[in-house]
């Protein structure tokens, strides 16, 4: 006989929702109608920065994230008989992970490289010539690496689109793209508004440091109908704060822009807390913002939901895990059908799911 206390903790249940915050997609997916032209035009592009997109190419990407989300078990072969090369040569657990999710959701196969070590790049081989070879081993490839410059390197040599998983302290394309998926899905009516309703975006990190903070950043600038106000929460000075352009990008979006150095302060009017205490320098990392901290007990909103591109440390305590401000963990889901919609249509394979509900 299974002891109780046993029985508690080995049983679970599935019909339970993933974490807080899981709203349902397809309120996303009737906030954009359909256009499949501009999910086209990236068959031909490898996916570098956030500075590439369009606002309606992002919408349309969005909206085939929110159809694969709502309807998972019904595209199981979009990229059948296509190949994946997933290298990552800096440490990752949820970039990898949920890259190689969505494409073997999608019916794909992949070839995975975690280890620089066991490359012809430690033996000095050039990503230029790593790159030629990928072209005759696969159809896409997605490339994580601690140097800025790597992606590219790349770039030049593939005749199969690439994607900047992150590079360096540069940018991190694709987690931008899922954190604002996020916010969409939580708010539609932030896109169908047309400009009525805006939410205050709060944003604990350092731009000039944190690719997750770079990436975003020029994602919200896109959207400037959306966000009546963005507040960088950090202890640096202006010009540390901020790289060249970063700033003013916002600014000159209509964005208003401020900075503060006392988190607690500006909690009770944020709608959205984005926190990150991690950047990547060199080959290690570095944390930053070791003063500002989230818990259950921080003045937070009541309507207001909590992202972080985690791993997370002491930032942000698990105190909020059981909390409707907890969004990070659906962040991380969703990160999971964003990415499945930009493979599809990078290999060529969107119009199998387009006009599909």
């Amino acid at each position: 006989m299974v002891k109780a206390d046993l029985e508690a903790v080995v049983k679970f249940n599935r019909e339970r929702p993933d974490v807080y915050g899981n709203a349902h997609p397809k309120n996303l997916l009737r906030a954009i109608q359909e256009d499949g032209d501009h999910l086209s035009k990236l068959s031909s592009r490898h996916i570098y920065s956030i500075d590439q997109f369009e606002r309606d190419s992002l919408l349309q990407l969005f909206r085939l994230a929110a159809k694969y989300e709502a309807n998972p078990d019904r595209f199981g072969t979009s990229l059948q008989g296509k190949i994946l090369i997933s290298a990552f040569y800096e440490p990752s657990t949820r970039t990898r992970l949920s890259f190689e999710s969505a494409w073997h959701r999608l019916g794909g196969d992949i070839m995975s490289i975690t280890d620089r070590s066991t490359t012809g790049i430690a033996k000095g081989e050039s990503l230029t010539d790593v790159g030629e070879m990928f072209n005759n081993y696969g159809d896409c490839v997605v490339l994580r690496d601690t140097n800025a410059n790597s992606v590219r390197d790349m770039m030049g040599a593939l005749r199969i689109p690439i994607i900047n998983a992150g590079n360096g302290t540069d940018e991190h394309p694709t987690q931008a793209m899922a954190d604002l998926y996020t916010i969409f899905k939580w708010m539609p009516k932030l896109i169908t508004s047309e400009g009525k309703e805006k939410i205050n975006l709060c944003v604990v990190g350092l731009p000039s440091k944190m690719r997750t903070v770079r990436s975003l950043l020029k994602l919200v600038s896109l959207f400037p109908e959306c966000f009546n106000q963005v507040i960088i929460v950090n202890d640096q000075n202006w010009e540390t704060m901020f790289d060249e352009g970063q700033a003013n990008q916002l600014i000159t979006a209509g964005i208003e822009l401020q900075t503060c150095d006392r988190l607690d302060d500006v909690l009770p009017e944020a709608d959205v807390v984005y926190i990150n205490a991690i950047a990547w320098e060199g080959n290690s990392f570095n944390q930053y913002g070791n003063n500002f901290h989230i818990t259950s007990d921080s003045p937070l909103k009541k309507s207001a939901i909590i992202l972080h591109p985690l791993a997370r440390g002491a930032e942000l305590c698990s105190s909020l895990d059981g909390t409707e401000h907890n969004w990070y963990f659906s962040q991380a889901r969703g990160a999971v059908f964003l990415r499945q919609a930009l493979l599809t249509c990078l290999v060529q394979r969107a119009e199998r799911v387009l006009d599909i509900v």
